[in-house]
């Protein structure tokens, strides 16, 4: 039995907080987890920022409203999912996930969630379970499956090394050169090719 594993942003979406950054020309929000490994440390700074600048939940939800999947997306989606399991395994939140999981036919989700305040401030956010991503492959291990996985990111690298095979996508020249253990595709048709394989 297997199942294929996904990273969300970097993959079948554009990254929400570069968007976000751009839309509200605030270019220190332009970090990701292609920059900085910590995921807790990141999203503290992330919400930091917010604060000072006065923007809540709502302002992220109208540039996310404005964003699409990547070109092919949901078309290489739909063609994995009529050949075996697929889950999205995330670090963003519901809040976030949900207009885009919408333009990608509701595929299912594991990711965080946001704690906001009446005003519409993130105040925190819940983390679903710690290393959520290497944690959520070696649980779907236990009950039986065989993952493959795929990421672009450092907050990847567990799931992809845990897999019984494991891809790189779009990700940084740092990280390929850093890991070149991992193929790595820059196509639908390349990633779709090697999970075929690996099937």
């Amino acid at each position: 039995m297997n199942i294929v594993c996904l990273d969300l942003e970097g993959v079948l979406v554009p990254e929400i907080w570069i968007a976000f950054a751009e839309a509200s020309g605030i270019p220190e929000l332009r970090r990701t987890t292609r920059d900085e490994p910590d995921y807790d440390k990141l999203m503290r700074w992330r919400l930091g920022i917010l604060k000072e600048h006065g923007l809540g939940l709502k302002e992220i939800q109208n540039t996310i409203a404005t964003i699409d999947p990547m070109p092919g997306a949901k078309d290489f989606l739909d063609e994995l999912r009529s050949l075996t399991q697929v889950i999205i395994i995330s670090d963003t939140f519901t809040q976030f996930a949900s207009p885009l999981m919408k333009k990608l036919g509701w595929p299912t989700i594991f990711c965080n969630s946001l704690e906001v305040a009446d005003n519409g401030e993130i105040t925190g956010f819940k983390m679903r379970i710690e290393n959520s991503k290497l944690t959520t492959v070696k649980a779907l291990q236990s009950i039986g499956y065989d993952t493959i996985a795929s990421g672009d990111s450092f907050n990847d690298l567990g799931m992809i090394e845990a897999s019984k095979a494991g891809f790189l996508f779009r990700s940084t020249e740092q990280i390929k050169k850093d890991y070149p253990q991992y193929p790595a595709f820059e196509t639908y048709d390349e990633l779709m090719d090697a999970i075929k394989k690996a099937l």
